[in-house]
């Protein structure tokens, strides 16, 4: 993976910019903390010393370069995983209805008080 990383950072970096204030490893690490345990990017950029957005840019970045590699072109997307496991199998879902138990209405129940608060509209 480091090596695939620095290729294309070599190549990134070609054009000129602003050196990135983590060493490639300590982004691969971050990158690799965020799949393992997912933390969110504040508690990543806590732990690394770096913002937020930069934690996220900086995992994003690497995500892309091996997805773009053929190495890691073996793994399906969710959605065939999704259709391999539910190919074969039959669900079946038991929707009866229940009735819900609720007090029966009563007149007795019911509490009758003349209200004094409000304005009478014909005064």
């Amino acid at each position: 993976m480091l090596d695939i990383l620095k290729v294309a950072e070599i190549e990134k970096f070609k054009k000129g910019g602003k050196t990135n204030k983590l060493s490639l490893e300590n982004r691969l690490l971050m990158t690799l903390l965020y799949w393992r345990e997912y933390q969110t990017y504040f508690h990543l950029g806590k732990s690394f010393d770096i913002s937020e957005a930069n934690c996220y840019r900086n995992i994003k970045w690497i995500e892309d370069i091996l997805i773009k590699n053929s190495d890691f072109q073996q793994l399906t997307g969710k959605k065939a995983l999704i259709n391999d496991y539910f190919n074969d199998k039959t669900i079946i879902i038991d929707a009866t209805e229940t009735p819900i138990q609720r007090p029966k209405k009563d007149k007795n129940n019911l509490i009758l008080v003349k209200r004094k608060n409000t304005r009478s509209k014909h005064k």
